[in-house]
């Protein structure tokens, strides 16, 4: 084997903690590389276009672009900046010879960049530092080098990586700077340290193809599309190949259609060739992790290694009485079928049978990863009922061990008492508490995973949406003792049928309710939650007896409190371990296990006799 290096191409990953800013420069990126036309309008977030990702203001899938600057190809690869979407990272940083390390000016190093960091110097990618939104008044430049100086120090894998070059930038405004005291003009210094400090990736050009799949794509003409670097010789339209999956049993393929990334998009060539970045069609059966090469030299390149999932629920097929009427697909064929293809390119997720036929155990990297993948799912007129999420607990020599995690949390200081009490109940333990000076106060606590679950809802409504939180995954620890519930009683209609003012009214009496007048419901279903530690059950389509003066509920209507209305994550808090969310393309609804009261109290004097 003759590996040289490929000069002509640059792979560079761009990692950072969510928010820095990261998809904001690729976008600064694109502009200056001159791909769009001048009179042409462009969004912001151009690479995020997954409507999810555009929703919540967050990268979920890493995804690459090509950009030519100078005569050279460079490959530019997005990276997710959450902790839950981690896995997206670990499985792309293998394409990078190099890194753009995005530090927020404003906050500094946060946790996920020292995880995106740690991960990039473990795989020998060369760093180049960009200091981005200098712009800011309250940047504060140099402690973030001396942070960022730090952290390098801590987890350099090499001496050379500490000899990394510092890019300053404004991604917002379209500039970057190679020194402070240069005037900003355009992206231009941060292209020229690329080429500069980067290498281009070492490959042999001459040998027979090989190529590891990281990534998939689906053509509805093509169908499945395999992604990833060329490690080894070229791959041309046509060309005879092997697949090499987990068995490493050579299984014959073709290369259909070869394609290059330019400019945003997949451009069909006539070959790629080693170091660069490409897509291939006609690979039937990949799966991410695989190997594609020549057949006159099948070698298994090593597969991607993930972490493991640290959060599990149940899907199930939905058994409510209202089953059907919203959603196109509803069997447990079809939500089998579904989640095996979401395992094609979601490799943190897990998916496994349970003794039920109608029920599948799916595990992932937190409530964030389960709940867009629930929503994507919905969307795709997809019905099916979810468990609460639960941290997986592990037997290591015979002891329990579950998840820990370190959060990092920037308040007001007013807020900082309910959240120290909330988190005191979920076993958090304070390992740092700093006053910054500016009317906020910055938090670190220790907890387990199952104490997380169900409190990013809490503190977005604790501190009214203006505190941040962030989390880094610490080894598993041994579990002690119970979690505190700190959940009051649920609501339960008792009855069949449509939810009336009067029946509402009474139900306000007693609680908050979820729903509004003339809302179908049905036994067993949770319509709000109880001013008590126990569940309540109430007849909420329930009515008023007519009178001579007024209509039914007209008056009661006008005294009615608005309806508490949960987003999929704040559903998925709230529901207990004997309760269901009904997931449908046009509903989210809450419910108990077994919708019977008799037979729900019946299992409850079971369950005491055994305690007993």
């Amino acid at each position: 084997m003759a590996l040289a290096l490929q000069n002509n191409f640059r792979n560079v990953a761009i990692v950072a903690h969510v928010d820095h800013g990261k998809t904001t420069l690729i976008d600064a990126m694109l502009k200056f590389s001159k791909i769009f036309r001048e009179n042409q309008a462009v969004d912001n977030l151009i690479m995020d276009s997954n409507p999810q990702e555009r929703e919540r203001g967050i990268t979920i899938l890493a995804k690459n672009t090509a950009i030519g600057y100078r005569g050279v190809t460079l490959n530019i690869i997005d990276t997710p900046g959450h902790v839950d979407f981690s896995g997206e990272v670990e499985r792309v940083v293998n394409m990078a010879d190099g890194c753009l390390l995005v530090v927020d000016a404003v906050d500094g190093p946060m946790p996920q960049t020292r995880y995106v960091l740690k991960m990039a110097m473990q795989q020998g990618l060369r760093p180049v530092v960009v200091v981005n939104k200098i712009d800011r008044s309250s940047a504060e430049i140099d402690s973030t080098i001396e942070s960022v100086n730090d952290l390098f120090l801590e987890l350099a894998t090499e001496a050379d990586q500490l000899d990394f070059p510092i890019v300053y930038a404004s991604a917002k405004e379209g500039y970057a700077l190679a020194n402070l005291s240069d005037d900003p003009t355009d992206m231009a210094p941060l292209f020229d340290a690329i080429i500069e400090h980067i290498p281009g990736p070492t490959a042999d050009p001459d040998g027979e193809a090989q190529m590891l799949v990281t990534a998939l794509d689906y053509d509805n003409h093509l169908g499945q599309i395999a992604i990833g670097r060329i490690s080894r010789g070229m791959i041309s339209k046509g060309d005879s190949l092997v697949l090499l999956d987990k068995t490493e049993k050579p299984l014959p393929c073709r290369a259909d259609y070869v394609f290059s990334f330019r400019d945003l998009g997949r451009h069909e060539v006539e070959k790629v060739v080693a170091g660069d970045i490409a897509a291939i069609a006609g690979v039937k059966g990949v799966t991410i992790g695989d190997t594609v090469a020549s057949p006159l030299a099948p070698e298994p390149l090593e597969r991607i290694s993930i972490e493991k999932p640290t959060v599990k629920m149940t899907f199930g097929v939905n058994t409510s009485p209202f089953s059907g009427k919203d959603g196109k697909y509803a069997t447990s064929r079809v939500l089998w079928d579904r989640l095996q293809r979401e395992l094609q390119t979601n490799v943190s997720l897990r998916v496994e049978r349970t003794d039920s036929a109608d029920e599948f155990t799916v595990s992932g990297r937190g409530e964030l990863h389960l709940s867009v993948l629930i929503e994507n799912m919905r969307r795709e007129g997809m019905e099916f009922q979810v468990s609460k999420p639960e941290a997986i607990i592990t037997i290591i020599d015979g002891s329990s061990y579950e998840p820990y995690e370190r959060i990092f949390i920037d308040t007001p200081q007013e807020f900082v008492g309910a959240l120290t009490e909330e988190l005191a109940s979920r076993m958090g333990q304070v390992e740092d508490m700093q006053n910054e000076g500016n009317g906020n106060i910055r938090v670190v606590y220790v907890l387990p995973t199952r104490g997380l679950i169900g409190f990013r809802s809490f503190f977005l409504r604790a501190t009214r949406g203006s505190g941040t939180m962030t989390s880094e995954l610490l080894q598993p620890r041994r579990v002690h003792g119970e979690m505190r519930s700190t959940r009051f009683g649920a609501v339960v209609a008792s009855e069949t049928g449509v939810a009336l003012s009067y029946g509402i009214r009474a139900a306000q009496e007693r609680g908050q309710t979820f729903i509004d007048p003339n809302t179908p419901v049905y036994e067993g279903m949770v319509v709000g939650m109880h001013n008590r530690d126990r569940d309540l059950e109430i007849n909420i389509a329930k009515e008023r007896k007519m009178t001579n003066v007024r209509t039914t509920g007209a008056d009661i209507l006008e005294r009615l409190e608005p309806a508490l209305k949960f987003s999929l994550e704040e559903s998925l808090d709230f529901i207990a371990s004997d309760e269901l969310a009904e997931i449908t393309p046009l509903n989210i609804r809450l419910r108990k296990r077994v919708l019977k009261a008799d037979e729900r109290r019946r299992m409850g004097r079971s369950k005491s006799r055994v305690a007993g």
